[in-house]
Order: C-alpha cells, then structure tokens, then sequence
C-alpha cells in the first residue's frame, strides 16, 4: 500500500533548510521514501536536479532523477545565515499549503523544516511556532500534543512554549489524561503499537516523596492514572523523572507523558541528538519535523559544501512515511 508522497516545507530560507533538503532527496531518492519540497528552487545547490510540478501527483514519476518542487518563491534575495522578515510571508505559504495538500489526501504527511520564530513574529505571525500554527490551519486548536520521538525513547508533553511557572500553574489532571488519551491512540493508529504502554513523570523530585517534596503528585498525578486506568489505557507512574529514562525503565513502557518541555526534551536529545524527531500528535494530519533549528550560523547556501548535519531530518521524512503508512493500514483494516 502506497501513501501519498510527503510535503516538505521549505523552513527559513537562509537557515540550513535547504541545503538540508538537497542532501536529503539524494540519500532518498532510491528508497521508496517520496516528497516534494514546497519552496524556492534557487536556494538549491547546482548539484541538485530539480523539477517542477504542480501537484503532489507529479512528485512519484520525477523523484528518482529529480526533487519535485512546488515553487512558492522568497521576494528578497537570500543570504544565507542572515534572516529577513520580508520573507516570512514565503515561509507561511510553503507551511499552508502543505497542510492543505496533506487534509485533502494529497500528502501522506507534513514535514517541517526549521523556522526562526523571532522572524516571524517580526513579520506579524501570532503563533509562538509551527506546532500552534498547525493546529490552526487544521482547526484543531487546543489538541495539539507534541511528541519528541528517536528509536530508544518517545515522549509527549502536557505542555509547549510556556514557562516552566506557566507550565507548572497549568498543569491539571484532565491535561494529563487528555495528553495520555491522544498519545495512546496515537501510538495505536501510527505506530501500530496495539496496546501502548504510558508512563506518567512525576513533577518533583523523587515524584514528590509522598508529598514531602510537593503534593502535585497526589493532587493531579495519581487522579489522572486512576481516571485512565479507569478508561482501559495501561499506564505507570508517577515514576521519578531522574530515573525513569534510564535504559532498564524505558523497557517497561512504550511513551512517557512529560509534564513540562525540557522534562522531554532533555532525555531524547541526550539520547540522539542528531536523531531525533519532533511529532505533532492531536491533528487530522501527520507532522514530523527534524530536532533542531536553523542553524543560521553554518548556513551555507547554494553551491558550498553544507557542514550542516542531515540526519535528523533524515529521521523525521522516514518516520513521517512509515507513520503514513501505517495510519493507512489502520484505517483500512478500521473499514
């Protein structure tokens, strides 16, 4: 069964997106792994063939010889490293039209390159990043959930781009469980897991001690296993987040819940760094985007040799399609 091909986006044009790209279609090329980029074909260095097309349904016969390009084209001239707000307005048209080619079934899934959210926000965006502005063109506001993802380790998180003070004020027992719940089915649609298991962080140290070291842990935490376990999802914890991530733990569940940004972040990047995959759960869509960002400071531009490492996006294109193809086996055995 073949899904269909990927809409990669085109990030900050004078980050390492591009080049990224370029390097990217020629590692996939042969693999069965399709996408198009929604971008400026001059970003491209010389040695990328590309060609242009006008529908996603284009992209399978040219990808072996050629990158399939939908062109959306920066007005002002690029230079790499130096990002101007006067091409954000590019930057959001090659991230809508990705997310409408994927609602339509035009794309099997989103990936995301790096975008500078400080430039955006110059240029007028109101999103804090790509993870809220998804949720918006896909009406799903609220229900985002992001996952951070490598081979040893996925985690999800209650919260996003607040403040740990905010994070931690916000914190309730129905966040939890409704984070839980979207990861669970999740874990069964994409990841063909058929009874995921989740891990719930304790928010203080030792998971609170039995209150001695905070009570959110009796107050929210425990509430929220008991209401899921209730629910039928199989779930752990409050399990101490200075040991839940070590190797031995890790075996006894298949996603941990986190309740704060670097709770998360920190263990996956310490794993796979250059590996690891950020995941938008929670939308009608498939999003994966590689872990890191622009990295305006190495960006090279067209025809100089990238010192940018593409693994990472690597990661997230082959994820993206293999969670493509297993919502589509899901959901024709759902039928």
């Amino acid at each position: 069964m073949k899904a269909a091909p990927l809409a990669l986006t085109m990030g900050d044009p004078a980050g390492i997106g591009p080049e990224l790209t370029g390097r990217v279609w020629q590692a996939l090329r042969d693999t069965g792994c399709v996408f198009f980029w929604i971008g400026d074909p001059t970003l491209l260095g010389e040695a990328i063939v590309w060609q242009e097309i006008t529908h996603p349904a284009e992209a399978r016969a040219c990808f072996a010889h050629a990158l399939p390009v939908q062109r959306v084209s920066c007005p002002e001239v690029v230079q790499p490293g130096k990002p101007s707000a006067q091409n954000a307005p590019a930057v959001i048209e090659s991230i809508k039209q990705a997310v409408h080619y994927s609602l339509a079934g035009q794309a099997g899934a989103v990936v995301t390159n790096p975008i500078a959210k400080h430039i955006l926000a110059a240029a007028g965006f109101p999103h804090p990043g790509h993870t809220e502005f998804l949720a918006s063109l896909c009406k799903a506001s609220g229900q985002e959930v992001m996952m951070l993802a490598c081979p040893e380790l996925k985690v999800a998180l209650t919260s996003i781009h607040v403040s740990l003070q905010q994070a931690i004020k916000c914190l309730s027992a129905e966040r939890i469980v409704e984070v839980s719940k979207i990861t669970a089915k999740a874990l069964k649609r994409d990841f063909g897991f058929t009874n995921p298991r989740l891990a719930i962080a304790g928010l203080n140290p030792h998971a609170g001690e039995h209150g001695m070291m905070g009570d959110e842990e009796v107050r929210i935490i425990r509430p929220a296993i008991e209401a899921l376990t209730k629910e039928g999802i199989n779930v752990i914890g409050p399990m101490p987040p200075d040991t839940m991530f070590s190797a031995a733990v890790r075996s006894h569940y298949d996603a941990a819940i986190c309740l704060y940004h670097d709770q998360g972040l920190i263990p996956v990047k310490t794993l796979d760094m250059a590996g690891g995959v950020n995941i938008t759960l929670g939308l009608p869509i498939i999003r994966t985007s590689p872990d890191h960002g622009t990295a305006f400071d190495i960006a090279v531009g067209r025809g100089e040799k990238s010192r940018a490492d593409c693994s990472s996006l690597l990661s997230a294109m082959r994820m993206a399609h293999d969670m493509a193809h297993q919502r589509a086996v899901t959901e024709s055995h759902c039928k």
